[in-house]
């Protein structure tokens, strides 16, 4: 099937934060996955991202489902939450709750839907199993519930042993490396029955284990540079995204 338009809502991972062009904007697995699609669809298939970083759930929701569904696309890609469940009050059910109606009426217009169960985060954290791990799996489980009910694609990235792999994430351990969105990119691909870049699937090879003092020495350092900053902007009320505007906020050819 050629799709003819493509929107990505989201947060950061679908902005694609770490995942930089030369002008320090940012592509990401979307931006991969909307520039392959147009070569089966040609020059008249339009692409908006409506991603920003830092947004919770009902951001995306309120700030982003209703000019998606005004620009009628074919597909429709939706992953959002994961900002949330890094906070230790929220409830992951109600999440899942407040998506379900999302997806719904994403489907009712004849579109096309992309989820995701996230790839496992809280492995690069220190003490991240704890903090998100239970979290994370409900909001995982519930986006897989999702789908199965609404007939969208899952991407199951949780599954994937190759983003356990240090390098598929950026130096703050929370977005995903270059290498991190073109494999969530080949994922997407695949699914949607297109062909990818076999190089995007490739994983380096295991490195070595860090003898434990450089261990500690990297997981002090994640936390001066990027854990502390986080935990500043979160007791302000403030988040990365606060002046952020979409990077592509209408339907446009991919070279626009």
């Amino acid at each position: 099937m050629a799709w003819r338009s493509f929107v990505a809502m989201g947060d950061s991972f679908t902005e694609g934060m770490c995942d930089e062009y030369p002008d320090g904007t940012y592509r990401g697995w979307a931006d991969l996955v909307a520039t392959r699609l147009a070569v089966d669809s040609g020059p008249d298939f339009g692409y908006a991202n409506l991603a920003i970083r830092g947004r919770l759930l009902d951001q995306v929701i309120a700030e982003q489902l209703e000019p998606t569904l005004e620009m009628r696309p074919d597909l429709v890609s939706f992953a959002a939450g994961g900002n949330d469940i890094l906070r230790p009050r929220v409830d992951p059910r109600a999440l899942v709750e407040r998506i379900d109606p999302v997806i719904a009426r994403i489907r009712a217009t004849g579109a096309d839907v992309i989820m995701f169960r996230f790839a496992d985060v809280a492995v690069h954290i220190p003490g991240g199993q704890r903090m998100i791990g239970t979290r994370a799996a409900v909001l995982n489980d519930g986006f897989q519930e999702i789908a199965e009910r609404h007939g969208a694609h899952l991407i199951d990235l949780f599954a994937d042993d190759a983003f356990l792999h240090r390098e598929m994430w950026s130096d703050d351990r929370l977005h995903l490396s270059a290498a991190g969105h073109r494999r969530v990119a080949g994922h997407v691909l695949t699914a949607l029955g297109v062909g990818v870049e076999e190089d995007w699937m490739l994983v380096p090879p295991a490195p070595q284990p860090t003898p434990w003092r450089l261990a500690v020495s990297a997981d002090l350092r994640w936390a001066r540079e990027h854990l502390a900053p986080w935990v500043g902007r979160h007791l302000r009320g403030r988040s990365s995204g606060d002046l952020i505007t979409a990077k592509r906020p209408i339907l446009a050819p991919v070279n626009d």
